[in-house]
C-alpha cells in the first residue's frame, strides 16, 4: 500500500512546518489587528475590504494548521487554499477600485 504524498513529503507533524505556521499566524493576526484599528478609524469601504483580505489570510494559516495536523485532507487544504486566494485578490482589487472611486469625489 504507497502512502499519500502529504505523509511520503512529511508534511502531518512537521514540526518545521509547525514553526513556520506559527510565525505567520502571529505575523498575520497582528496585521489584521492593525487593519482592523485602521478601518475603525477611517471606516471607509477600501478598508473594510482590505481587513477581510488580511482577515482571509488568517484562515489560510489555520488551513495550514489543520493539514499539518492531519485533520485537513491536503486536497481539501489546496483547494481551500486557492479559493482563499482567489477571494484575497479580488477583495484587494475592489478595495482599489473602491478606493479610487472614494478619491475622485
Amino acid at each position: 500500500m504507497t502512502t499519500p504524498a502529504a505523509n511520503r513529503l512529511g508534511v502531518e507533524g512537521s514540526p518545521f512546518l509547525l514553526a513556520v505556521l506559527v510565525l505567520a499566524g502571529i505575523g498575520t493576526t497582528a496585521v489584521f489587528a492593525l487593519s482592523l484599528v485602521a478601518y475603525r478609524r477611517r471606516r471607509g469601504k477600501s478598508y473594510l475590504l482590505i481587513s477581510v483580505a488580511i482577515g482571509l489570510l488568517v484562515v489560510r494559516t489555520l488551513v495550514g494548521f489543520g493539514t499539518v495536523q492531519g485533520v485537513i485532507p491536503m486536497l481539501y487544504h489546496h483547494l481551500v487554499e486557492h479559493t482563499l486566494d482567489f477571494l484575497i485578490a479580488a477583495l484587494v482589487l475592489t478595495a482599489a477600485y473602491v478606493g479610487g472611486a472614494d478619491a475622485e469625489t
